[in-house]
């Protein structure tokens, strides 16, 4: 009893000075003098803006970072100012000791986490990337992303609610993802695919039943196109009417 007696105080003893030794060091680390901003994000980001861009947009938070103590920092109004940028989905801002040689130097690490695109819109009513959640992403010579296009008469609203489902659905199929290289928009609202094999236009329609008319696509690819091998037989597939295939030849 004794034994278990002295082992609990002896943990006590070894928390109580880990939480005194962590809120001295927490308190010491207020008044250390941030050296240098580090900016960190991941290098196989679809797009993604360079260090000095970050830079700026710390910077426009706080101009005089270098030189300040950490506890003088606010990380939380950094993260909101590089928010802002439309090309950031998150950012992170850390402070960190580290130790140099005699004494310690804070820094300032900025982690960014990029949007990730699923389709560029090309259209009279703007040029721009989405992604999966709808956020807007400019286009810009910094960085290109090889993804979907769609093109047309697209309004914004059109793209994010209606054609940003339909692009999402397809990415989740294998088989589709690969195939369509690009959709256009007409101006009675049909959605024409563009599939990277086979030279004909698929005629979708509106934007309604999409599943089973593509579905009814797949069929067709498998039970004519690839079963004959005449992949550029046909000019055009039409799935504007209910559960019915109509092929128009060259």
């Amino acid at each position: 009893m004794w034994r278990r007696i002295f082992k609990f105080s002896g943990l006590l003893v070894v928390i109580v000075f880990l939480i005194i030794t962590l809120a001295f060091t927490s308190h010491e680390s207020r008044n250390i003098i941030c050296r240098n901003i580090e900016v960190d994000f991941r290098a196989d980001d679809i797009i993604k803006i360079n260090n000095s861009e970050i830079l700026k947009l710390v910077k426009s938070a706080d101009d005089s970072i270098v030189g300040k103590t950490l506890g003088k920092i606010n990380a939380e109004f950094i993260e909101q100012e590089v928010e802002k940028h439309k090309a950031v989905l998150k950012a992170e801002v850390y402070k960190v000791l580290v130790k140099d040689s005699t004494s310690y130097k804070g820094i300032l690490t900025v982690k960014v986490k990029h949007r990730k695109p699923v389709v560029r819109i090309v259209s009279e009513n703007g040029n721009y990337y989405l992604d999966k959640f709808g956020g807007r992403i400019p286009v810009s010579n910094q960085y290109t992303a090889n993804v979907l296009a769609a093109t047309g008469n697209i309004s914004e609203k059109f793209a994010v609610e209606e054609l940003l489902p339909f692009i999402l659905y397809l990415k989740e199929d294998e088989f589709w993802e690969a195939q369509i290289e690009q959709i256009h928009l007409e101006n009675n609202g049909d959605v024409l695919l563009i599939p990277l094999v086979g030279d004909q236009i698929i005629e979708l329609g509106k934007l309604e039943n999409y599943e089973t008319k593509l579905r009814n696509m797949r069929a067709f690819y498998n039970q004519v196109l690839a079963a004959n091998n005449c992949w550029d037989k046909y000019k055009s597939v039409s799935l504007k009417y209910s559960n019915q295939i109509v092929a128009k030849k060259r």
